[in-house]
């Protein structure tokens, strides 16, 4: 969860090999976990073919998942999914997927993580915590107190050792902040895929959030 790269087809565009290179490079610089983000896909098996294709680029490095198609995730032998609030039930993407499947969820609003003690998942993002335009999204942004509230309900309900990952608008500048305000990672789009260079970008990225992780746990 320390750096969840975000591979958005509506940023990162829809060529599979340029894709795979992105996440091999992301994971170089040591990104930990990886999505296939691909929103209203019109064409299911192109987008399966993409989802290979990072799979065999990061080479089971770190997991990779797919964002609300369970379908495609099986298909293509991913590690899990990611789900939204609208999406397929946690409990019905658990039985389809197994007890070995990683299973993610996104909450917006503290009563979404009151209900963490009853959902099969793996971890949780809470955001978005700051606009972002890599998505559209009718919800303000909660900000770092909200993600502080949202953080404290969730681990009342699953205990401290759900991770949690926060997600929107999050970068170099931010990243500390984030992770000072109950972070165990955060999750990033923009500020990983958009740089120059991703890997030296992961490197940074990385630095920042294990610095500020073991701050946290020094202050405590």
């Amino acid at each position: 969860m320390r750096l969840y790269g975000l591979l958005d087809v509506g940023v990162c565009g829809a060529d599979g090999a340029r894709l795979a290179e992105l996440g091999a490079e992301a994971v170089a610089g040591g990104c930990t976990l990886l999505q296939y983000r691909e929103k209203d896909i019109a064409d299911a098996r192109a987008a399966l073919a993409r989802i290979r294709a990072i799979l065999e680029a990061v080479g089971g490095r770190v997991p990779v998942l797919v964002n609300d198609r369970v379908d495609l995730a099986l298909a293509a032998g991913a590690d899990g999914v990611h789900l939204g609030q609208g999406d397929l039930h946690p409990a019905d993407a658990r039985r389809l997927l197994g007890e070995g499947a990683i299973i993610g969820l996104t909450l917006k609003k503290p009563a979404q993580a009151d209900e963490l003690y009853r959902l099969p998942v793996d971890y949780a993002c809470i955001g978005g915590v700051f606009a972002t335009t890599s998505k559209d999204n009718p919800d303000p942004p909660v900000g770092l107190d909200g993600f502080a509230s949202i953080a404290f309900r969730a681990r009342l309900a699953r205990g401290a050792g759900l991770p949690l990952g926060a997600i929107a608008g999050i970068g170099l500048d931010n990243a500390a902040a984030v992770v000072a305000a109950g972070a165990d990672g955060v999750a990033v789009i923009t500020a990983l895929f958009g740089a120059e260079s991703v890997r030296q970008r992961a490197r940074d990225l990385r630095a920042r959030i294990d610095a500020a992780l073991a701050e946290r746990a020094g202050s405590r």
